[in-house]
Order: C-alpha cells, then sequence, then structure tokens
C-alpha cells in the first residue's frame, strides 16, 4: 500500500528524477509549452509553481529577498539563462496571477507505447485561450468620504476645442 506516499517516484533514482525535472523545467521557461506524459506534466507542475511565486516575490521585496530567491531558484533549475527569463518575461506576466500558472491538457494516447499524453504549458502566454477574456477592470473602492470629483461640462470642452483650433489657424495664416 501507499498511504501517506506523496511523491511520484516516476520509476526513476532521485538524482535521476530532479535532473529531469530541471530539464523539464528549463524547457517550460523556454518554449512556453512541452509535451510529454501525463505523469510527469503533473510532477513538473508540483515541481515548477513554486519555483514561479518565488520569481514573482521577488520584484515585492528588498534586494537580500531577491538575490535569495534568485539562488534558491537557480539551486533547483542548474541553468542560468532559465533563471533570468523566468525573473525576467514570466514573473512579468504572472504578477497578478495568484496560482495556477501551469495548465495540463490531455493529449491522448502515444502511438509506440500508449502512454497517456499532455501539454503543459504557462497559463498566461497562451493568446488563443486569453483573447476572448476581458481585461479585469481595476476600481478602488473606499469607505471613506473622499471629495467629489469635479467634472467638466461638456459644452467648456467643445468651447476649448473650438479656440484650440482657432488659435492653429491663426499661427498658420501669419506664416
Amino acid at each position: 500500500m501507499r498511504h501517506g506516499k506523496k511523491v511520484n517516484h516516476l520509476s526513476r533514482k532521485t538524482a535521476h528524477r530532479k535532473a529531469m525535472l530541471a530539464n523539464m523545467a528549463c524547457s517550460l521557461i523556454e518554449h512556453k509549452r512541452i509535451n510529454t506524459t501525463v505523469a510527469k506534466a503533473k510532477s513538473l507542475k508540483v515541481f515548477i509553481e513554486p519555483l514561479i511565486t518565488k520569481s514573482k516575490a521577488e520584484n515585492n521585496q528588498s534586494a537580500e529577498k531577491g538575490t535569495h530567491n534568485r539562488r534558491i531558484v537557480f539551486r533547483n533549475l542548474r541553468d542560468k539563462y532559465a533563471v533570468s527569463e523566468l525573473f525576467g518575461s514570466v514573473s512579468e506576466k504572472v504578477g497578478d496571477r495568484p496560482g495556477g500558472y501551469t495548465r495540463i491538457i490531455k493529449l491522448g494516447n502515444r502511438l509506440g507505447d500508449n502512454a497517456d499524453m499532455a501539454m503543459i504549458e504557462l497559463v498566461d502566454f497562451n493568446e488563443l485561450y486569453n483573447a476572448d477574456k476581458p481585461k479585469k477592470k481595476t476600481t478602488r473602492r473606499s469607505r471613506r468620504g473622499g471629495s467629489k470629483s469635479t467634472a467638466v461640462p461638456p459644452v467648456a470642452v467643445a468651447e476649448t476645442k473650438a479656440s484650440a483650433e482657432a488659435e492653429i489657424k491663426a499661427d498658420d495664416s501669419e506664416e
């Protein structure tokens, strides 16, 4: 029985499994999506999501914590180009997302050995899924009674535009 055993060993020794997950994570960061088996994709999701959270937290913390997070991520990934990409463009894209940075899409079975295949991708980099979703409208809500904004009446706006156009015509006629 496998009571309480949370890690899928993927039929590999520890060093082999860690190296494989590090290589898959670097490929995912570089290409934004990869095809693999479902079991490896689920293990990769558990491996990479905390690393993305650490990269996202660098922007909100002091320099010492940011350096510490970079070192922790580098210890897991072992690729400085992947770390710089993760702390650069990936952390900018996922900055407002509270979690769930990856998506696993099942693809069917592999022809050779009938293994369950899946595509794992970074959620914010898929333009097809994110195209129809509107951008989140940010509204500030305050419970304090602040001063009301003074809106300019539309008549005053029209008068200002007319006077600006008249000044432009006058400048053109002088030349």
